[in-house]
């Protein structure tokens, strides 16, 4: 008798008798609308591929009324995720029979197109039930935020199979509004079975949700789901064609963070921390790195100025290790954060000028009770191996045609040439000026306080920093909570900027791949294999160019220059693109001669006020043994053809692979290598005057080498805009009318995995890659001996490595 009753209950909902598998409608009956149309679906169960949408582990427990009250838990569910993977569990009880439907599903794609598998068994009264197990694959495609359509199809063991076909149609493109509809294939169909199902999902305020869906002329859903950030509650009421109500379904869910019906009130009780110990680089690697990179840190600090629950921030600034243009980049960003009416609180223990000009955006600078700072100006010094290399037995030969162009100078001479002298000391001087009108607009100093308190002191103690106001307070970065919490008059929540909305939030508010910025990192030497490692880079930029989701290209340049063939690899491409898509050059530390090549095609060229930039000339160096070959006891011999066969031959040396041409140029030699490095001079010239939009002389009067800073390039019309990379992405965006928040960031060269070196014990003398950027340079000028290069001196080359990589 109760086999009976079961049986008539079963037929009295909808399923199909000749399914071995609840159908698509039955087992769905806990989600509010179809599984494309509302956030990840249910987790797998419904549509597996939903669960590559997934951004983090989530817990869906739902139960309904069907057989009982509300808080009879006879039919049950339990749904959870981590992204790409499901788990699903599925109970229904009647009298004294139940069963239990288990699913495994996985996924793999991305917001425009997924795929997915399951595979479903039950236990319980199987027979009773008429359970069998059961395949499941689905399909997602989201051409463009508007559009969702979506695939499933149950295969079971035994019995009928089914397909469902759903779609979905944002009419605004975002989650305000959803309309669906869904339709069910299977060669078995009774009248009385549904065959599709329609409705709409409402979003008036983030994390309310409000669904209507209509069966076939069988029933009507209402539901109404409210989310409070990591769990959220949800009620369905199941209605006949009359409107009288069936049965409740109901539903908790904790885990992933969702939109929060609350976030409008947030009250602006958070001090978001931020850590700049080590360097700032521009890429992390993607496995065990807890450093910064430039773009993620100025993200950070944006996400936190348009969070309203955030009131301040407050940075631990000791043992960070970032270069003076990356500085200003962050102090600019920090301003922003300021003029949004937020507060900012800078932590600092030993400063010096560069550090102390960053610290000084701060409201409030607190400096450690044993700290000190100094503020010692600026200095460009270099250090001249002439004497070295005549000791050595090495001779060099410098053939140098610009008066500016200073790069061998380092090997030529004792000291500055005039010229190198002049140009340096105009950079100096734009350092002090700008570290001299930032400090004084955020410490309120006159310019002649800023030069007494350069002039006067090697360096300030605590009590002296705070009677002077170089500094608001003393204390210890442990107890910063307490310090703050005296300047803000109460108490503060203190979070990771990890925790912000920003970061945790779903991606189901837009469908669809968002439409991408390149950014595109030129770091190090111009070389084909070292450095910006040409030959595999203009790769990464012809795919960027190729990819029609991405709408404009930000190639961010820190460069010194080098071999001029590695330039025009990466340029010629820009070139031979421009007009299809924007092209932004962000120039950092340095992007100067061959730096400066790679810059000139841009439509919109940005730089730091203190980028070194410019240095528009050719030199060649030439390096040879006079006679530290015979002093080693080393000789050489060799057989020829050929007039200049013999051209860089000679001896390389038996510990240090480094080779060293037995004679110097002869004059023959010397005057081709002149007339070749005026003809890439001039041709530089007239490259940067057709890429400028000038004549010829215009550049030529500011070329012939000569190194500018960043605002005196932007004086001259070498750059366009004074910026950094922030500004160059908000230039690209305008220019491919994107909508602000609606677009993302995509780098290329992907983020490298991991830094084996951080896997080996500092123990054991093993390092992988490790550079010596003296020797690295060395190495770079030989393996171009007497090639004509775009570069600058090696002390400039040293820098641009340690700060970049």
């Amino acid at each position: 008798m109760k086999k009976l009753i079961l049986i008539v209950a079963l037929i009295s909902v909808p399923v199909f008798s000749q399914i071995n598998f609840p159908s698509y409608y039955q087992q769905n009956d806990m989600s509010l609308a179809t599984a494309g149309a509302y956030k990840f679906g249910l987790y797998g169960w419904d549509n597996p591929a939903l669960l590559s949408t997934l951004h983090q582990p989530d817990f869906l427990f739902t139960w309904n009324d069907r057989v009982g009250d509300w808080n009879d838990f006879n039919n049950w569910g339990i749904f959870a995720a981590i992204p790409n993977l499901g788990f699903s569990m599925y109970n229904q009880s009647l009298n004294n029979f139940h069963v239990t439907d288990f699913k495994l599903s996985a996924a793999t794609g991305n917001n425009s197109f997924s795929a997915g598998f399951g595979y479903g068994w039950s236990t319980g009264d199987v027979s009773v039930f008429n359970r069998a197990d059961i395949f499941s694959f689905g399909f997602f495609i989201r051409p463009n935020k508007y559009i969702s359509a979506g695939l499933v199809g149950n295969l079971p063991a035994n019995g009928e199979r089914e397909g469902i076909v759903d779609i979905a149609i944002r009419p605004f493109g975002n989650q305000l509004i959803t309309f669906f509809g869904d339709y069910l294939l299977s060669r078995d169909m009774h009248p009385e079975e549904i065959n599709y199902s329609f409705g709409a999902v409402a979003e008036p305020i983030d994390g309310l949700r409000l669904v209507g869906r209509y069966f076939e002329g069988k029933n009507i859903n209402l539901g109404i789901e409210l989310s409070f950030g990591h769990m959220g509650v949800m009620s369905i009421s199941h209605l006949n064609k009359d409107g009288k109500q069936i049965y409740n379904t109901h539903g908790i869910r904790i885990g992933a963070y969702d939109r929060n019906i609350f976030s409008r009130f947030a009250s602006g009780n958070k001090i978001v921390e931020l850590d700049l110990k080590g360097q700032l680089r521009y890429q992390t690697f993607r496995l065990f790195d807890n450093s910064n990179s430039l773009i993620d840190l100025l993200d950070k600090i944006e996400a936190a100025k348009n969070d309203k629950s955030v009131s301040a921030i407050a940075i631990n600034f000791s043992g960070a290790v970032i270069n003076r243009e990356m500085l200003w980049e962050v102090r600019e960003k920090l301003k922003e954060f300021r003029q949004a009416g937020k507060r900012v609180y800078i932590y600092i223990d030993r400063a010096g000028m560069d550090k102390y000009h960053f610290a000084s955006v701060a409201d409030k600078i607190i400096l450690d009770p044993l700290g000190n700072i100094s503020l010692n100006g600026f200095l460009i010094g270099r250090t001249f191996f002439k004497g070295s290399l005549d000791k050595l037995g090495i001779g060099f030969h410098e053939l140098r045609y610009f008066k500016y162009k200073s790069a061998a100078e380092t090997f030529a001479r004792e000291n500055f040439s005039d010229a190198d002298r002049e140009q340096r000391q105009k950079l100096v001087d734009e350092y002090y000026e700008t570290a001299k009108n930032d400090v004084c607009e955020g410490r309120g100093f006159s310019r002649s306080q800023f030069v007494n308190l350069v002039d006067s002191l090697i360096a300030y103690l605590p009590d002296e920093a705070i009677k002077l106001n170089l500094v608001d307070t003393l204390g210890r970065w442990s107890d910063i909570n307490r310090i703050i919490e005296k300047y803000e008059g109460k108490s503060r929540n203190f979070v990771s900027v990890s925790s912000l909305e920003k970061f945790n939030l779903p991606k189901d508010n837009y469908w669809s791949e968002k439409p991408k910025v390149a950014v595109i990192y030129a770091i190090g030497g111009t070389s084909m294999d070292d450095g910006i490692n040409a030959r595999s880079l203009v790769k990464y930029v012809e795919s960027a160019f190729a990819d029609e989701n991405v709408k404009a290209i930000v190639l961010r340049v820190d460069s010194p220059g080098g071999d001029a063939l590695a330039a025009d690899l990466i340029a010629d491409i820009l070139k031979k693109n421009k007009g299809k898509k924007p092209i932004i050059v962000s120039q950092g530390f340095v992007a100067a001669s061959g730096g400066y090549w790679l810059s000139m095609y841009a439509d919109t060229i940005v730089a730091a006020p203190t980028t070194l930039t410019g240095s528009i000339g050719v030199i060649v160096s030439f390096f040879y043994n006079r006679t530290l070959k015979q002093d080693l006891g080393l000789s050489t011999d060799f057989v020829k053809r050929g007039k200049f066969a013999d051209f860089g031959f000679g001896f390389t040396l038996p510990i240090i692979p480094l080779s060293l041409p037995d004679r110097d140029l002869t004059e023959e030699e010397s005057k081709m290598a002149e007339s070749r490095i005026k003809t890439l001079y001039k041709d530089f010239v007239n490259r940067v005057a057709a890429g400028r939009k000038k004549s010829f002389d215009e550049i030529e009067t500011i070329a012939q080498g000569r190194v500018w800073s960043g605002r005196d390039a932007f004086q001259l019309g070498l750059v366009d805009v004074l910026g950094g990379l922030n500004d160059a992405i908000e230039i690209a965006r305008q220019k491919a009318n994107l909508q602000k928040e609606k677009f993302d960031v995509r780098e290329y060269p992907p983020r490298p995995l991991l830094n084996i070196n951080d896997l080996i014990p500092d123990l054991l003398p093993i390092r992988f890659e490790e550079r010596l950027p003296l020797l690295e340079d060395l190495k770079l000028r030989l393996q171009y001996n007497g090639e004509p290069m775009l570069m600058l001196p090696a002390d400039d080359i040293e820098l641009i490595r340690e700060w970049t990589y």
